[in-house]
């Protein structure tokens, strides 16, 4: 069974179908988010490609369609597209339907959290690369994100991941009880949220932020050239 491909069908269908709503005019941001999903895939399939090759996690052949770019299964590849579809599609609805930025007093503290507990946290697991990539990445992301956007977009964006954990745990709940995907365990902390290990959490907020980044910095920048004053 091919569950994988329809994991990535069932991620993106409604959002693509969504994408027209007249109140969010998702489609309109495409321009702007095709890019940023680039961006994204390029930066974690080079990620994906290496875990995989050192055995961190890998792939059962028995849920996927046999088709691989370089040692990553068609499904994985496509996954760095589908989940950042969907979850920019939740944000820019969320953004639409609730006016108020819910989480923006509070969207420094949680970045100070992230940015101070997570290389604390790697430091005593050293030899767990998953754990130590995965933390030291998204707390660097942080500094990076809050140097040139500051916590304007933060706010929103914790919330989106917050109502993104619903899917997550489904479509990764499914992915890792079957086995689709499988994970070595002296790579990681061996903490599971059922079946699901935790740095998966963090690596998921971690490909979400660098694509909201992205994106709102081509949404700011467009923004920029269309207001531009005409010089006199």
């Amino acid at each position: 069974m091919y569950i994988y491909l329809y994991l990535n069908i069932f991620t993106i269908l409604f959002p693509l179908l969504l994408s027209f709503d007249k109140k969010v005019a998702f489609y309109k941001n495409w321009p702007a988010l095709f890019p940023a999903i680039f961006v994204n895939a390029a930066v974690f399939m080079v990620w994906d490609s290496w875990f995989t090759g050192i055995g961190v996690w890998g792939f059962n052949k028995e849920y996927l369609t046999g088709i691989y770019i370089y040692n990553l299964p068609l499904e994985e590849v496509l996954f760095f597209i589908t989940v950042p579809y969907a979850c920019v599609f939740i944000y820019d609805v969320l953004n639409a339907y609730i006016a108020k930025d819910l989480l923006q007093p509070y969207a420094k503290a949680i970045a100070l959290a992230l940015i101070l507990a997570l290389p604390l946290i790697a430091v005593f697991q050293v030899g767990r690369l998953y754990t130590v990539v995965t933390f030291c990445g998204l707390s660097l992301l942080h500094l990076v994100h809050l140097r040139f956007f500051g916590t304007r977009y933060l706010g929103r964006f914790y919330l989106m991941y917050v109502v993104h954990l619903v899917p997550f745990l489904l479509v990764n709940g499914v992915l890792t009880y079957l086995p689709v995907v499988w994970y070595n365990n002296s790579y990681n902390l061996g903490l599971r949220l059922v079946s699901i290990p935790v740095e998966d959490t963090m690596y998921s907020m971690f490909m979400l932020l660098l694509t909201i980044s992205v994106y709102e910095g081509l949404r700011e920048r467009k923004t920029a050239k269309q207001y531009k004053p005409l010089a006199v």
